[in-house]
């Protein structure tokens, strides 16, 4: 079975059967669980993907909402739709998992009832190539399917049979690696990379004997940015990564870029707290990073995009490091720890990872979500405590990126980024 995003899906649900007869799948920017990775993301809405991708799925015949549709029917209002359980409606079409999907924000019965992969790895025993990108909604959900069938796979040949590719794409994988340039940036020909190539390999291997070497290649294979080159190895994360800490700093005053908010691997002296009003009729913009799937059918710029314009903002908290003297390489698993209160009993704490280059301009890398509500899992939310300090622990999945001499690491924290999100 090959395929991509609900085609991966799809054979990740086939594989779960154990069927011998289905020997290999090459599944591209696949889910691992509907809920974590598609609908839902730190206890938060894909607004942005997933009312697109509703409206979309509701026709016989596969039909977007063009860019030319009137105001009232445009993306950029529906968005906006209140309550969002009728957003469809406002569409002009009446989807009835849409509708399940905003009844259900907490994991429930009825997220475990769809058998997300996630649970079941000790039932699949195909030989898996995972294909992802850093900038695909889908990315945890490829990492988490390489790793839960290398640990956890029927059989030891499967265990063994797994490959993972991860390059510096959108959801279209740079149009299956033909395109070396991702939203404002070119990755060089080094970023090219024949992904129809692979899965013939792949599948000529395993299907037909016709192995040319890649059963013995590195089974990991991921894109690092900045440096513009590919890093191999056995398993992901990579042997021997140092989980480093950083620490946020500030003198009260991180509102913004122009802001006096550091970060550093030393850990900052003094107690200030910095403090924003978060506006749910005013939210951050969504620029670029982790959505999907297409600019020509959603209104939101994708993949690496120039951060300044919402750094400027006061609701946006800016923590910028001195610039680097060396290299200093990023891959792996990212993850923000955030002390944080707030004046409501429930909102939303958003965080970026930036590379700053000299002339200023700021590359999203990473990003997270997390629903204060959510932040002791997500079957059981719990509100807030208005004013309370809380320890909010924010899952940035993974990059790989190496800041390059002179350029300066900067971390975003705010409450909101939409609409790929939707608003608290």
């Amino acid at each position: 079975m090959t395929g991509a995003s609900y085609f991966g899906l799809t054979q990740w649900q086939a594989a779960q059967s154990g069927d011998p007869n289905l020997k290999a799948i090459v599944p591209r920017v696949a889910y691992s669980d509907v809920y974590h990775n598609w609908v839902y993301t730190g206890g938060a809405l894909q607004l942005g993907f997933c009312l697109n991708w509703a409206i979309l799925m509701s026709t016989r015949t596969n039909r977007n909402q063009p860019m030319y549709m009137p105001d009232e029917r445009h993306l950029n209002s529906l968005y906006w739709s209140l309550p969002m359980i009728d957003a469809d409606e406002a569409a002009g079409r009446r989807v009835g998992f849409w509708k399940e999907w905003i009844s259900h924000p907490s994991y429930d019965e009825y997220w475990e009832g769809m058998s997300p992969i996630e649970s079941s790895y000790d039932d699949a025993s195909a030989a898996a190539y995972s294909m992802a990108g850093w900038f695909d909604i889908f990315l945890q959900g490829s990492l988490n399917n390489f790793m839960g069938m290398t640990a956890g796979a029927k059989t030891p040949e499967a265990r063994k049979n797994q490959k993972l590719l991860v390059g510096p794409w959108i959801h279209q994988l740079g149009d299956q690696g033909t395109h070396s340039k991702t939203g404002d940036i070119d990755f060089g020909p080094n970023a090219l990379i024949d992904i129809q190539t692979e899965q013939s390999r792949w599948l000529n291997a395993h299907l037909k004997g016709e192995d040319d070497g890649i059963l013995a290649e590195p089974r990991v294979k991921v894109f690092v940015m900045g440096a513009n080159r590919w890093r191999e190895s056995d398993e992901w994360p990579i042997p021997g990564t140092q989980y480093t800490p950083w620490y946020f700093g500030s003198g009260g005053n991180a509102n913004s870029m122009l802001g006096d908010g550091t970060i550093a691997p030393e850990n900052a002296t003094g107690d200030a707290a910095d403090t924003f009003t978060y506006d749910p009729m005013h939210p951050v913009p969504t620029i670029g990073g982790s959505t999907c799937c297409l600019e020509e059918g959603i209104p939101i710029k994708m993949g690496p995009q120039d951060q300044r314009v919402i750094e400027y903002r006061q609701d946006v908290l800016c923590y910028t490091s001195e610039p680097m003297a060396d290299p200093l390489e990023v891959t792996g698993p990212v993850k923000a720890i955030v002390y944080a209160s707030s004046s409501a009993v429930d909102t939303d704490f958003t965080v970026k990872l930036v590379d700053v280059r000299p002339d200023g301009y700021a590359m999203n890398v990473a990003q997270g979500i997390l629903r204060a509500r959510y932040r002791n899992g997500a079957r059981e939310p719990e509100l807030m405590e208005p004013g309370e300090v809380y320890r909010l622990e924010i899952d940035m999945w993974s990059t790989s990126i190496c800041f390059m001499p002179g350029h300066r690491m900067r971390v975003e924290i705010s409450s909101s980024n939409f609409p790929q999100y939707d608003r608290n």
